[in-house]
């Protein structure tokens, strides 16, 4: 029997319930071994079971899964396991919606270093329907097992652009015709007093922190959300939401009644 916890060359491993499910779902052809708990007889289990009988993908049960697997560990082609591939650079998106005459909405975290919160922010922008999410090489999480898990299954349909100067794919994006939209706490204009149904991009930078001189710098307006209560900052994928939802409900009819 292989060991689950070594990854090939060209292998990635998700692991976590949700995250699992929704690879078995979406993307099965991804997945070339799973591992299972051999302990574990609940009706997830079952269902993960069910799925990979379905799609005739092979099972080990194993009893050494650590703890934060919570007990399924599936085994992906690093090539064939993202759907969010479609467009493999930012500028092959940006010129396929060109030709679309389409308007896109981007998340762009700036110095989010906390893995748990990118994978929420992440979860939150496939949720909107966001085209993208743009973080930097530094100052930043890097696409962990950990943020994958947090994002139950998103990261594998959401575009995620790491790039090497956050400032200077700010200023493509304008060159594109993409608002900026940096979101700063002390900002006098609120979310809600400008017209998103333009391309548009978010960039919000981590609690402790806030945007860095440089990419507040490329922003078009600096925007706050309104607050009523004693805290001063929300969690950044709360806000991450509060903002993608906001666009989402000025361009899709659905939202506003």
């Amino acid at each position: 029997m292989s060991n689950p916890k070594k990854s090939q060359s060209k292998s990635v491993a998700i692991h976590g319930i949700h995250a699992v499910i929704s690879l078995l779902n979406h993307s099965p052809e991804s997945i070339s071994a799973l591992f299972l708990n051999k302990n574990r007889t609940d009706e997830k289990f079952k269902q993960i079971i069910q799925l990979a009988k379905l799609h005739s993908i092979p099972i080990q049960y194993v009893s050494n899964l650590e703890k934060h697997t919570q007990g399924v560990l599936a085994e992906c082609d690093q090539s064939n396991h993202s759907k969010a591939n479609t467009f493999p650079t930012l500028k092959d998106l940006l010129q396929h919606h060109a030709q679309l005459q389409t308007p896109l909405l981007f998340l762009v975290l700036d110095n989010i270093q906390d893995p748990h919160n990118l994978g929420a922010c992440i979860r939150t922008a496939n949720a909107s329907g966001a085209d993208a999410v743009i973080i930097p090489q530094d100052k930043s999480a890097s696409l962990t097992p950990t943020v994958k898990k947090v994002a139950v299954g998103a990261v594998e349909y959401t575009p995620i652009y790491t790039v090497t100067n956050l400032s200077r794919t700010l200023s493509e994006l304008k060159e594109h015709g993409v608002w900026i939209y940096g979101m700063e706490g002390t900002a006098t204009k609120s979310i809600y007093s400008e017209n998103f149904k333009q391309s548009t991009a978010f960039v919000l930078g981590s609690e402790s922190e806030g945007l860095r001189r440089l990419t507040k710098e490329q922003c078009d307006i600096l925007l706050s959300i309104p607050m009523k209560g004693e805290v001063e900052s929300l969690n950044v994928s709360v806000a991450s939401g509060i903002c993608l939802f906001e666009a989402l409900r000025q361009r899709e009819p659905f939202y506003t009644g």
